[in-house]
């Protein structure tokens, strides 16, 4: 047996096998894996918008620090249990910054300049939802927390729900819509959003199936925004990412 802490911080002996444990480690360290391996994406995708100064690789390095930073929060909650704290970190960056982000990036390498400011205010509308909702219930120590067990549909999870479609749609409607041009980048980019999408699906593998899903997307999101296009088209045809130097 080993003692585990209760919802609530209250210590309490367990008749779980110490695998249990052993599970928790190994979890947090894989959601911590993928934190760092796409905050080394964040970088590199930040470097090229310094040095080409074109604002949709900023709104991509900003989706990738999200999911960044929604991996950290897995990573806490694994290590040091779940609570509100990480929750709200966790939902606020993965269920609603990092598709919207996304979005935003693919309109503004398509010429839709008023993106941007209407992303910063819905940055802002989500990180201020995300400290203001009410959390409710108790949490388990290990899994990430089902959004519906501790969430009122209203505010912030019909907010996640219609940032996330109209993301996710703008993406994948660009990517396809100019895939002849860049068939490679955009099938990268709709495989990275299926992959990040499909991690909470791997049940198995618990909070590190999330985590794999993060870094999995993360990696072909970018590998997509950076494949070149086809020479001899126009740079602002309808198309999801192009990052060429």
């Amino acid at each position: 047996m080993q003692l585990r802490h209760a919802p609530g911080g209250v210590g309490r002996f367990s008749t779980r096998p110490t695998g249990f444990a052993y599970d928790r480690r190994v979890d947090a360290l894989v959601a911590f894996g993928a934190a760092l391996a796409a905050l080394r994406l964040t970088g590199a995708l930040a470097a090229r918008w310094r040095a080409t100064r074109r604002p949709e690789l900023a709104a991509w390095a900003w989706s990738l620090a999200a999911y960044a930073v929604a991996a950290a929060a897995i990573a806490w909650g694994e290590a040091a249990g779940w609570d509100a704290r990480a929750f709200r970190v966790y939902y606020a960056a993965g269920a609603l910054l990092t598709a919207p982000l996304l979005g935003v990036g693919s309109l503004l390498l398509a010429g839709r300049r008023r993106a941007a400011p209407l992303a910063l205010a819905y940055a802002g509308l989500a990180v201020g939802v995300a400290l203001a909702m009410p959390v409710h219930g108790s949490f388990a120590a290990h899994g990430i927390p089902p959004a519906q067990d501790h969430l009122a549909f209203l505010p912030g999870r019909l907010l996640a729900i219609v940032a996330n479609v109209l993301g996710t749609l703008v993406v994948v409607g660009f990517a396809l819509a100019s895939l002849q041009r860049r068939p490679l980048g955009n099938g990268l980019i709709v495989l990275g959003v299926a992959a990040a999408a499909a991690g909470s699906g791997l049940a198995g593998l618990g909070a590190a199936g999330s985590a794999i899903g993060i870094a999995a997307g993360v990696v072909l999101l970018y590998a997509g925004f950076v494949a070149p296009a086809r020479p001899g088209r126009r740079r602002h045809d309808v198309t999801v990412a192009s990052t060429e130097t």
